[in-house]
């Protein structure tokens, strides 16, 4: 067609990004600095394109198929990323597009944890065992899987050691976005915690708190946050005067406000892809604790750019934060380092960089450009 040929003349890279609403604010800004180095993009919503698990609405599944292709045609994208695996990846592959995996997190794990907690009834293991099909498909068909730290690069190749998998630490942040807010609403000296109670291997990790809450009962705990395993740890920690629940807190307003006024920040977890919080705990030079696990140390250089501590050791948790409240010239510095890191290597400007070398590389040898 015409628009094919005027579109190899400019020869412009159309890249098509599906993802899930709550990533927008940050995909959103992904693309715009796509777009000033000559990546032609566009950014859809996964979930108006495809059918919900056991949807039996026909018509609907016909109409979002209709569009989808719509989108398609109109757009005729050169390579497909999915933030997150759907049925998209699916209609991708029927289509013969290139398709990108950005691999955000430890699937393998999170899936097995899901079947051990909450994931009882048969219609919850039909569900699962439908999903782990469609992940496996969408990561054997792909022509590039990314995974966003080295841990999942060596999870990925330890599965897959056949496809094509490029590291692409891909959680950027505008540094000119996170500066201190004045605020004053907790109590000092206070440590910060915000994470989801979402993934059972993740969160219980939380649990190490209480004996860290009954040694130092003059530091105040906040934590933001919430999940549906939030009656297995809350009630916990609320036996402590010294621990206040915040729920869910407004993103990015509200998670700016906690992280300018919160003297340490923490992240006690049992696994993470890489730790996004971090990189916004960083940003806005705080001091920060670690669990070293996943990803983390690949954000957390001990002594350097934070303070890592092993999983499941609440003395150690403990030393640290005392350590942070004790050597004010220590937090400073270590928060002034992870600062000059993450603003460095996380700014959206060289993730964009980043991933067009990888697409330049990866793509020209399949002659897509």
């Amino acid at each position: 067609t015409m628009r094919k040929e005027q579109h190899n003349m400019k020869n412009r890279l159309r890249l098509l990004v599906v993802g899930d609403k709550t990533r927008f604010i940050h995909l959103k800004q992904f693309i715009r600095e796509l777009e000033k180095i000559g990546i032609e993009s566009k950014l859809i919503y996964d979930i108006e394109f495809i059918d919900k698990f056991f949807q039996m609405n026909i018509k609907k599944k016909i109409e979002k198929n209709r569009n989808f292709k719509k989108i398609l045609q109109e757009f005729e994208p050169d390579v497909v990323l999915l933030d997150r695996i759907s049925n998209i990846g699916k209609k991708v592959i029927k289509e013969n597009i290139p398709l990108l995996i950005l691999l955000r997190g430890n699937y393998w794990e999170e899936s097995s944890w899901a079947k051990k907690t909450i994931y009882k009834s048969r219609i919850d293991k039909l569900a699962i065992a439908k999903n782990e099909k469609l992940f496996d498909l969408c990561l054997r068909k792909s022509s590039l899987i990314l995974p966003i730290s080295k841990y999942l690069e060596n999870e990925v190749k330890k599965r897959y050691p056949e496809k094509n998998i490029k590291l692409f630490p891909a959680d950027g942040r505008d540094p000119e976005e996170w500066f201190p807010i004045t605020v004053q609403k907790l109590k000092h000296p206070c440590v910060g915690l915000l994470q989801g109670l979402n993934i059972w291997g993740k969160s219980k990790e939380l649990l190490t708190l209480k004996n860290v809450l009954k040694e130092l009962p003059q530091v105040t705990f906040y934590l933001a946050g919430d999940g549906i395993y939030r009656n297995e740890i809350i009630p916990q920690l609320e036996n402590f005067e010294n621990f206040v629940w915040l729920k869910n807190l407004k993103y990015p307003e509200e998670v700016k406000e906690f992280f300018s006024e919160i003297d340490i920040f923490l992240l006690l977890s049992g696994l993470e892809g890489l730790g996004q919080t971090i990189i916004e705990a960083l940003l806005m030079k705080k001091p920060t604790i670690a669990s070293n696990t996943g990803g983390v140390p690949e954000l957390i250089a001990d002594n350097k750019t934070g303070v890592l501590v092993e999983t499941g050791d609440d003395q150690m948790v403990v030393e640290k934060i005392h350590k942070l409240i004790n050597e004010s010239d220590f937090a400073n510095q270590i928060a002034e380092t992870g600062y000059e890191f993450v603003k460095k290597e996380f700014s959206w400007e060289e993730i964009a960089k980043k991933f067009k070398d990888i697409i330049k590389t990866d793509l020209v040898e399949r002659n897509i450009e």
